[in-house]
């Protein structure tokens, strides 16, 4: 059985922002968000710290029907760069999208240099599309829907970019696998903040 609950952002925001956590790609079930929710989604996503208002990143949604269209581009991909592949890697290979309820492609299409901002460095911009991810995967969990956020081979395979239509100097930021959770699951370990934060200027206690 699935379901989802709406997060209660607006009784406890800090409660909210510390229970997000990723969704098991294989513990996604529909349904997926609607049309609303998915346009609510992205609107968060949208709301990313952008020095220079470049608008460095973009969104390609695919309901399930297009997962598993994209995955018949996936198996092929695979097969051409793993000639010895046995036909059950083959099929393995698109498992993540036959399976998936719906997924966003967050496009990467920062630049070097900018004609538009020519002094704002292309890290930054790559820093403002994954704060687009992060806000998508916000966004989900606000609605009450599982998310998590994956790269892996085929952010990189210039096929599969191609077949998703990606133009020239645009890059894959990641897939963000959104559904309904089918059951819970236990946060990971975290770091302990005294590992990873400093005061400058006096000496780290651990």
């Amino acid at each position: 059985m699935t379901t989802h609950h709406p997060a209660q952002t607006a009784a406890d925001p800090l409660q909210f922002l510390e229970s997000r956590r990723s969704c098991n790609p294989t513990l996604l079930a529909a349904p997926a968000p609607n049309d609303e929710q998915l346009e609510t989604i992205l609107r968060v996503a949208a709301r990313t710290p952008d020095h220079g208002k470049l608008v460095p990143y973009r969104f390609i949604t695919l309901d399930h029907d297009d997962c598993v269209a994209l995955g018949r581009h996936v198996r092929d991909a695979f097969a051409a760069g793993n000639p010895d592949a046995q036909p059950e890697a083959i099929e393995k290979s698109s498992q993540r999208f036959d399976n998936a309820p719906m997924i966003v492609a967050v496009v990467c299409r920062a630049r070097p240099l900018d004609p538009r901002a020519p002094k704002i460095p292309e890290f930054e911009q790559l820093m403002t599309c994954g704060a687009a991810c992060m806000n998508l995967l916000h966004g989900a969990h606000a609605l009450g829907f599982g998310a998590i956020w994956l790269t892996g081979w085929t952010t990189y395979d210039q096929r599969i970019l191609g077949a998703l239509g990606l133009g020239p100097g645009e890059r894959l930021s990641g897939w963000i696998h959104l559904g309904t959770q089918t059951e819970p699951r236990e946060d990971r370990e975290r770091p302990e903040l005294p590992e990873i934060v400093v005061r400058w200027g006096r000496p780290s206690v651990h």
